[in-house]
């Protein structure tokens, strides 16, 4: 959902929601992958029974990834989303029914946001590639290098729509995926799989959550069931909520900000393309060997509890001496409801709520202060009482004036820190002209990196003086160019009047804001500016309000009931005022009965620009092109980008004209039959499909249907499925068992020994009317308390530290800064070859005597005898008295690996000592024996020379309790 900052408002405020997954990795042996068996208990010490994909979460970033090469071709793609979902399947491990949901036909609400995203991909692609045209030839004509441009085809994303060839295939590839891993793959044996691909209407999430809704409502459905929803999008947590299950988990990728790119023009690291010089790749290892490599780090995943968030929430929303009960449940479903004002998918926010300035804060505490006079509760399963609604805007309105002041101000001192931040910045990067760099730079105190081995002197030295020669000539051209006079504060006045490059300003060009809603009459010159309208239009003005309450009701159902309407859309590009929400207890009655979806060619007319219009049949693409059709004016070649008082394009509102429908029925009952039989299957509606093995209760059932040839609707036995209720139709292409699997995917093999069965399912279906609960189901058995008294007041004031999994018990591995600085001593990350000690093995010598090699769990302390030393012979390594638990680390390593290193360098670097041959062992012991016993006289005398001070006064050092003596004050003088 289009709610920008609200994941990272949330985790912020509620920082115990989050947990970090625990995921183990396959193995590899003598070239063979091993992978993962995930019929053992889950690694993150919770068992999860259903996982629900919102697949297009998933297709997006495996098709064209931001941080890696792009895949070369489709079969590529189909196999990257395969090993996604094995990944995600390895993490959670259901135990029940894994649900695969890909976007299908949206209701025509949200396909006015899908078109709004298609038609800015296709316009910032033509803008992209213009960009990189201009880059190149500047570059080329100063005598730059750049790579030859490659001749491929840009992958259209605009192509992961419902009815594209694409997206067809997807569904025959993913049918493919799971017949092979229930086929031989063990942990998916006896768990049901749904599959519901793009042929199916409605939005993944939502399919997803009509799935749980429509379970729930059975009487064989158990409430304990233990949810886990993958998907990026802000609105399943909001989602999550609404089902009003205890056990709900939402796990995600980790987000992590200012990950590096490639240069679009280049293909090298560490710039963008406008920053792109043409200057010569360096060469990737000894050979160019790591030439078309791109170092990337493994995308790590976080689980979202929704049970924690629930705690959080309770304590927040909590109110006494209410004028009625209070119920927790309908105080979370008015708080999803109020989440809706700061942004959906659905409504533009209002002006006056902006999450990044605590809206959503502001909104709960409102809410606490009116809802003693509204008598209740502002919704109740999915819809709103208005006549409540309308306090909580008034109170809103009210704050507007001083909501928009604070944010200028706000604005404003922000732009005053960044321009004292540049200057500082750019002071400090002027420095001395003699500040050097590499092995001969200043290091900063109390860091862990250490400075750079000296390696060549002399050539460091050269360099120096070049850099210097370079500065001085720079400096003596750039005095030159300004007539003698130096470029500094003392310079001529006769550049007074000269004015600065665009590059060399303090600030940035601001876009131009006609509203200023800081400034009065900022009411009169919104809806001037955004609608073409007067302020004293009163019935303009409540044709707005009427549409944005209307859709508010839309939005609140479509999360609690399902889609209310598939033709409702707010018909606006902006939202009106908070203050303007004036008598609208009678503005909603009821939506329309009976609307049905877009077929899926019909909303790729809807959302398509006509750059993409090759994914449409050859007559559909020219009613975007040709200058006679009647609909040309839905397909803008360009379009004005609204910033609305944001800094960035993508921030802005495109103003698109809406597709009337209407007129796209008309103009495409022409060429309805111009669609080939391929182009018909495409343009049809599907239904979900139910996958599963031989070893499944429900698989004798289905193979009986299919065997009987049965052509009628059979409801499910509710006690061979886990209580999962449904109705069954025969497939009219099924997957068999003991029958072959043809690969669509010509690098993977067939399906030889099939054991999947795959058939048509239906969820329950209920009357018109029919209204689902949102409360806690009975037999609900509420999770055990996570949040501790500490955790309330934590907020931003101290440093975070991850969980892994979900036992808050789990020993993790912790290294001080002493530890730090012993393995960056020996592991230095400075130097590509490795640290001093990092290519020795330990010598064989050492498994003889006293020395153990460590055990793979937990970290060994080690201690010094009095007979060896770190001078003397090497230390003996003793297993602690009392050992500690040892835990399974994630990856299958085990949680000692650094102190194993650490020990093992030290013992490297003693058998170096001795077999350089400059001292032998046994004259190092004698020598320091001779040492150790100067030195423990004189501890002694002056500890003596402290007791007869102190008296007996303090049990301290060196009495009865045992405490080892401190060290000196001093070094120790070994002359």
């Amino acid at each position: 959902m289009g709610v920008p900052a609200f994941f990272r408002w949330l985790s912020r405020k509620y920082a115990s929601i989050i947990v970090h997954c625990v995921e183990e990795k396959g193995k590899e042996c003598n070239g063979v992958r091993i992978p993962v068996d995930t019929t053992k208990p889950n690694p993150n010490e919770v068992e999860f029974d259903n996982l629900y994909l919102d697949m297009n979460g998933i297709i997006h970033p495996c098709t064209h990834p931001e941080d890696k090469p792009a895949p070369k071709n489709e079969d590529e793609m189909m196999v990257a989303i395969f090993e996604y979902i094995d990944r995600l399947f390895n993490i959670v491990r259901p135990r029940r029914v894994l649900y695969m949901a890909i976007d299908g036909v949206a209701p025509r609400a949200k396909m006015n946001q899908q078109r709004s995203r298609r038609f800015r991909a296709s316009k910032e692609g033509v803008e992209l590639v213009e960009e990189k045209q201009r880059i190149r030839e500047e570059i080329i004509s100063r005598g730059g290098y750049l790579p030859p441009e490659e001749i491929k085809e840009r992958f259209d994303s605009n192509c992961i729509t419902p009815g594209t060839e694409f997206m067809d295939n997807l569904a025959q590839c993913l049918r493919y995926y799971v017949a092979d891993r229930i086929s031989n793959d063990p942990g998916w044996k006896n768990i049901t799989v749904f599959l519901s691909d793009a042929s199916v209407p409605g939005e993944g999430e939502h399919k997803i959550m009509d799935f749980i809704r429509r379970q729930r409502a059975q009487p064989n459905h158990d409430p304990n069931t233990h949810h886990c929803l993958c998907g990026a999008d802000a609105d399943l947590i909001m989602l999550g909520l609404a089902t009003h299950e205890p056990n709900f988990t939402i796990i995600r990728e980790e987000f992590k900000p200012n990950k590096p790119r490639p240069c679009a023009l280049c293909g090298q690291m560490g710039h963008e393309i406008k920053d792109c010089q043409g200057t010569a790749r360096e060469k990737q290892g000894e050979h160019d060997e790591f030439a078309d490599t791109m170092p990337v780090s493994e995308q790590e995943f976080i689980f979202i509890r929704l049970c924690v968030l629930r705690e959080y929430l309770a304590r927040e929303l909590t109110m006494a001496s209410l004028p009625f009960p209070f119920d927790f449940e309908r105080s979370v479903d008015d708080w999803v409801f109020m989440c809706f004002f700061v942004g959906n998918d659905f409504l533009p926010h209002l002006p006056s709520l902006e999450i990044r300035e605590g809206a959503i804060d502001r909104l709960v505490n409102i809410y606490k202060d009116v809802v003693h006079k509204t008598g209740g509760y502002l919704t109740q399963n999915g819809y709103v009482n208005l006549e409540r609604v309308e306090l909580i805007m008034q109170a809103v309105g009210v704050a507007e004036d001083n909501i928009f002041k604070k944010r200028k101000e706000d604005d404003e001192g922000f732009k005053r820190r960044m321009k004292e931040k540049r200057k500082r910045m750019k002071a400090e990067q002027r420095g001395p002209a003699y500040l050097t760099t590499g092995q001969f730079a200043p290091q900063a105190l109390g860091r862990r990196d250490r400075p750079e081995a000296v390696q060549n002197a002399r050539h460091q030295a050269y360099d120096m003086r070049m850099q210097h020669n370079k500065d001085a000539a720079q400096s003596l051209k750039a005095s030159m160019r300004n007539g003698g006079n130096s470029a500094g504060p003392s310079g001529s006045a006769d550049n007074r009047g000269v004015k600065r490059k665009a590059e060399d300003s303090d600030s940035e060009p601001e876009p131009e804001d006609n509203v200023r809603l800081w400034e009065e009459g900022w009411k009169q010159r919104y809806y001037k500016t955004k609608f073409d309208v007067d302020v004293t239009d009163e019935g303009f003005r409540k044709k707005v309000v009427q549409s944005y309450v209307e859709g508010l009701c839309w939005v609140l159902r479509y999360y609690y009931q399902g889609c209310a309407s598939w033709k409702w859309y707010f018909p606006f590009h902006y939202a009106p005022f908070a203050s303007d929400f004036k008598d609208i207890k009678g503005m909603f009655t009821e939506f329309e009965k009976g609307t049905k979806p877009f077929k899926p060619l019909e909303q790729l007319m809807g959302v398509f620009p006509a750059a993409s219009g090759n994914f449409l049949p050859p007559t559909w693409r020219n009613l975007m092109s040709s200058p006679d059709s009647s609909i040309i004016d839905f397909y803008p070649d360009d379009f004005a980008i609204d910033l609305n008082g944001k800094k960035y394009a993508w921030q802005g509102v495109a103003l698109l004209p809406f597709v009337d429908e209407r007129r796209l029925r008309a103009a495409l009952s022409e060429v309805y039959p111009d669609l080939t039989t391929e182009e018909v299957k495409r343009n049809s509606l599907g239904s979900d499909v139910m996958f599963l093995g031989k070893s499944h209760p429900l698989f004798d059932f289905i193979h009986e249907l299919y065997r009987t040839e049965s052509h009628e609707g059979t409801e499910i036995p509710a006690e061979l499925c886990h209580g999962i209720q449904g109705t069954l139709n025969l497939d009219d292409d099924p997957i068999l068992p003991d029958k072959s699997v043809m690969s669509p995917i010509p690098m993977l093999r067939d399906i030889s020994q099939n054991s999947a069965i795959g058939v048509k399912f239906r969820d329950p279906q209920y009357a018109d009317g029919f209204v689902f609960k949102a409360v806690m189901l009975p037999g609900a058995k509420i999770p055990n308390k996570v949040l501790k008294p500490g955790d309330w007041e934590k907020g931003n004031r101290e440093p975070w530290r991850p969980q892994l999994g979900f036992n808050p018990n789990r020993q993790q591995a912790h290294l001080d800064q002493s530890g730090f600085r012993a393995l960056g001593h020996s592991l230095s990350r400075n130097q590509h070859g490795g640290g001093q000690y990092s290519n020795t093995p330990p010598p064989s010598s050492y498994q003889q005597g006293n020395y153990r090699a460590p055990h793979s769990g937990g970290h060994q302390p080690f201690q010094h005898s009095r007979q060896n030393s770190l001078l003397g012979a090497p230390p003996s390594f003793h297993q602690p008295q009392y050992p500690r638990q040892q835990q399974q680390q994630p990856y299958g390593g085990s949680r000692g690996h650094g102190w194993d290193r650490a020990t093992q360098m030290q013992q490297s670097a003693y058998q170096q000592n001795v077999n350089r041959g400059g001292t032998a062992a046994g004259s190092y012991q004698q020598h320091y024996d001779n040492r150790r016993d100067d030195w423990r006289d004189r501890r002694n005398d002056r500890r003596d020379d402290r007791r007869d001070n102190r008296g007996q006064q303090h049990q301290g050092y060196g009495s009865s309790r045992g405490y080892p003596p401190p060290p000196p004050s001093r070094r120790y003088n070994w002359n």
